[in-house]
């Protein structure tokens, strides 16, 4: 309903547009989130597997690797902030990034080691667990705000 003050050319504020928009964002972030994801995984079974890498350090380059990719998702799609200066978004992006790496990394190692969970199961729990509570609040309220 308008306000008797506002013009009535004023667009009406419609909240399922805005839940739409929300769900969308939250939709989009998760394709990037899971493209970034894939590369991640990708690394670490090629570093282990081809390379025969310890499985801890082959999850820090994957972390890194996906990190880059979903920084740049986020950036320029999921969140359009390409008005706001990339060395900005890029520091707190790392801060972000680096807490998400080291929760998954403890979480891999922490499953992986004391349930006997073979590596790669462990990496989809925890990385599941850290997507959705801890990297989409942090990329969307503090790095791309």
């Amino acid at each position: 309903m308008k306000n008797k003050n506002e013009p009535l050319d004023a667009p009406l504020e419609n909240t399922d547009l805005k839940k739409k928009s929300s769900t969308k964002e939250f939709l989009s972030a998760q394709v990037a989130a899971f493209i970034g994801t894939a590369v991640d995984f990708g690394v670490v079974i090629f570093l282990t597997e081809i390379f025969g890498m310890w499985y801890v350090v082959s999850n820090i380059i994957g972390a890194t690797c996906g990190a880059v990719t979903n920084f740049f998702l986020g950036r320029n799609w999921v969140f359009s902030s390409t008005q706001n200066k990339i060395s900005h978004q890029a520091f707190r992006y790392f801060l972000v990034a680096t807490g998400s790496m080291i929760l998954n990394t403890l979480g891999v190692y922490l499953l992986t080691e004391f349930t006997a969970l073979n590596y790669i199961y462990s990496k989809i729990i925890v990385a599941i667990l850290i997507a959705f509570t801890f990297n989409f609040l942090l990329q969307k309220y503090f790095v791309f705000k």
